[in-house]
């Protein structure tokens, strides 16, 4: 099946429209599109009408040239009738976003369209499903333009069975300004899953590191799910949910999935170098640190062992707990290699920096102290990866550190990770490493995950 009139319609049917009830859920998909996006809308309503000053159409046949996409919002038992429309006048794929199917006990009327999509090669994503977010292209989901934060145009695609988890997620990547490629709400996932939107999105250029959200998968299906993300070359994050008993509950009832046994799925994810998130903060800061250093952008496997250089002896020592509970390790410096360093610093710092590693420059540091201290953690073999700490109100820390230290990151080859606070007045200072592919976490342990993300992530 071709998945591309999915994530890149010119043309798309909004099914349900209504000229009456502005609020309708069909209404604001409809207007988001035809005010905020370069796909064609139409309107499709067998009562007519108008709608933000465009005719609404009788019958999908009515619509003057060929569509890509329909949005389907009918009631369950219409679904039908309304694909058999769709696959009669041409249209190329659809979003179900009607519930109603198999997380009710209707499995019936699940079995239905999914024969009828599979014999006509029809693609569709749902039903009970949000649909298709993908910046400045086209936007499914039935939810408010005012109310949703509108993330920006990134490397990162996102699947999840849950839409609100997939909008929550959207709300949280945006706030650590990592942006999106395409994300995707598959809801009971009838005929396109987790598979078919893998295979898809290993293949699109502009997808860089895919993220799923995944409550649990039909027969062999997840057997098959890891060795598909595990050779699809690029990095792959998973948050799993159902891990207890009552969690598997809740997804059965949710989207009529099996969570299945999570030791074993979570062991082979590990095994087959596929990047697992326990928890929401570890999912964005993972994919945060990804999205920065495709496997491309640096020419070393990072096996965890990091090189931690701040202002502050208290942050070196919350980040050398937060590496250590993770498996890190923390080389000190030899003895010769301290004394290179020290000459290497400012007057101000020589006598009083500790230099063991962490590197606590001490609060007299200044821009040139950290870009001798990475310059001499980049240069150690036993060093693959980077930990800057910054305090930017610190009196001799610019703007310009983010730049500087980042900068020479890519002239070592190896990664670099910064830990600086999330305000904006500090955006300068961030800017600086985000413009050489470097990613700052709001936190010292965010940092640390990003590190652990690295480490984790192998083909």
């Amino acid at each position: 099946m071709d998945l591309k009139p999915l994530f890149e319609p010119r043309t798309m049917a909004v099914f349900g429209v209504s000229s009456s009830n502005y609020r309708h859920p069909a209404n604001e998909i409809f207007n988001k599109n035809m005010l905020r996006y370069p796909v064609r809308v139409y309107g499709i309503n067998p009562r007519g009408g108008t709608i933000n000053g465009q005719a609404i159409h009788k019958s999908i046949a009515d619509v003057p040239e060929p569509v890509d996409l329909a949005v389907i919002a009918a009631r369950a038992e219409l679904v039908l009738e309304v694909m058999v429309a769709c696959i009669g006048a041409g249209v190329r794929s659809a979003v179900v976003i009607s519930g109603g199917f198999t997380e009710v006990g209707r499995q019936d009327l699940q079995e239905e369209i999914v024969a009828v999509a599979k014999k006509a090669g029809f693609p569709f994503i749902g039903p009970n499903c949000l649909g298709i977010y993908v910046p400045a292209r086209v936007d499914t989901f039935f939810l408010p333009g005012e109310r949703m934060v509108t993330p920006s145009l990134g490397n990162v695609s996102f699947v999840s069975q849950s839409g609100g988890i997939l909008v929550d997620q959207m709300i949280k990547f945006t706030g650590e300004g990592v942006g999106f490629a395409k994300t995707i709400s598959i809801g009971n996932k009838a005929l396109l899953g987790e598979l078919e939107i893998l295979d898809y999105l290993a293949a699109d250029p502009s997808t860089e590191v895919i993220a799923f959200y995944i409550e649990g998968f039909g027969e062999n299906a997840g057997r098959e799910f890891v060795l598909k993300a595990g050779k699809c070359g690029k990095p792959v994050v998973v948050l799993k949910a159902g891990k207890s008993p009552g969690g598997s509950r809740a997804v059965s009832s949710h989207t009529a999935t099996l969570a299945g046994d999570y030791a074993s799925f979570s062991a082979v994810l590990s095994q087959y170098g596929i990047v697992e998130a326990a928890n929401e903060l570890e999912l964005v800061s993972f994919c945060d640190a990804l999205s920065a250093y495709v496997r491309s952008a640096y020419t070393k496997p990072v096996e965890g062992r990091v090189g931690i250089v701040t202002v502050s002896g208290g942050h070196g020592a919350i980040a050398v707990d937060a590496c250590t509970a993770r498996g890190i390790s923390v080389p000190p410096l030899p003895e010769e290699i301290r004394d290179e360093l020290r000459r290497s610093l400012s007057p101000s710092v020589q006598g009083i920096a500790a230099l063991r590693n962490p590197i606590d420059l001490t609060g007299s540091g200044i821009d040139e102290d950290f870009v001798a201290t990475a310059r001499i953690f980049f240069a150690r073999e036993e060093i693959d990866c980077v930990l800057a700490l910054l305090l930017p109100y610190i009196p001799g820390v610019t703007s310009d550190l983010g730049a500087k230290l980042s900068s020479v990151a890519r002239q070592y080859g190896k990664p670099l990770v910064a830990y600086c606070p999330h305000v904006e007045k500090y955006a300068m200072l961030i800017e600086g490493f985000n413009l050489n592919g470097a990613p700052v976490a709001p936190s010292i342990e965010g940092a640390v995950l990003m590190v652990d993300a690295l480490r984790r992530n192998r083909p």
